[in-house]
């Protein structure tokens, strides 16, 4: 295979998969790493890829353009349910604090709570709140603060003097990208406040994003790859990427779901 052949392949691949490691793609084209990166710097310069930490994404992987709460909801739907499945499991007993950041997947643990599990439950997302304020079991601490139409999400001074005051058990936080290089991030600064503070104020801190935000880079980075406890996320996530966060001492639970 020529080199120009190689590095077409190789942009299809990581356009197709979402993101690539320069082991797998080594070992998929029979060349060596160095070869790798050279074909990489190639194709980041002609804008093809976004060379990351290890590997490479997507062009598109690397922006500050956020979808909203409908196209998010509808997107990957499957995998979100199977994170949030498993992230009930992390449930503390009743008693205890539950932080819930402003998400989809977050949203769908929100809706798993047992009807008999009494906590208390601080949240900065609208349409969380709704629904735990209609159970009796929880009492809710809604963070007021300027909502974002695009994610429903309370932001801005109050949420983070509020936020400074608390200790929380454990918070479920949300992302858009995770790398070790970059550690956790988001496109807005606003909420990448927000969740900084939130992972900040919780003793115990559990990520949920399905693979593909796994190599993304976003635009502010709120929390660094060592804040993280337990990374909930789907099947599809890349076996390096899997090795390389357990390294770091998180707890990587892959959720399963039903084809």
């Amino acid at each position: 295979m020529y080199p120009e052949e190689r590095q077409q392949a190789i942009a299809a691949r990581v356009l197709s998969q979402g993101r690539a490691s320069v082991a797998e793609l080594a070992l998929a084209y029979d060349v060596t790493t160095e070869t790798v990166r050279r074909d990489l710097a190639v194709l980041d310069r002609a804008r093809l890829v976004r060379r990351v930490h290890g590997g490479a994404v997507p062009v598109r992987a690397l922006h500050v353009v956020e979808p909203g709460v409908d196209e998010r909801e509808t997107t990957r739907a499957d995998h979100k349910g199977a994170i949030a499945r498993a992230a009930v499991e992390f449930l503390p007993l009743s008693g205890a604090t539950v932080l819930f950041d402003a998400g989809t997947t977050t949203a769908r643990v929100a809706a798993m709570l047992p009807a008999d599990r009494e906590l208390v439950a601080v949240t900065n997302s609208v349409p969380i709140a709704a629904r735990l304020a209609a159970m009796p079991t929880i009492n809710l601490q809604l963070l007021g603060g300027r909502v974002r139409g695009l994610t429903q999400a309370a932001v801005g001074e109050s949420v983070l003097v509020a936020l400074d005051t608390m200790r929380v058990d454990i918070a479920f936080i949300g992302t858009n990208g995770i790398t070790l290089r970059h550690g956790l991030s988001t496109p807005d600064g606003d909420e990448a406040a927000v969740k900084r503070t939130m992972v900040r104020c919780a003793n115990y801190v559990v990520v949920l994003a399905d693979s593909s935000k796994i190599g993304r880079e976003e635009f502010v980075s709120f929390a660094p790859i060592g804040s993280v406890d337990a990374l909930i996320t789907d099947r599809e996530i890349n076996p390096a990427d899997r090795a390389e966060l357990t390294a770091q001492g998180i707890e990587v639970v892959v959720a399963e779901w039903e084809s």
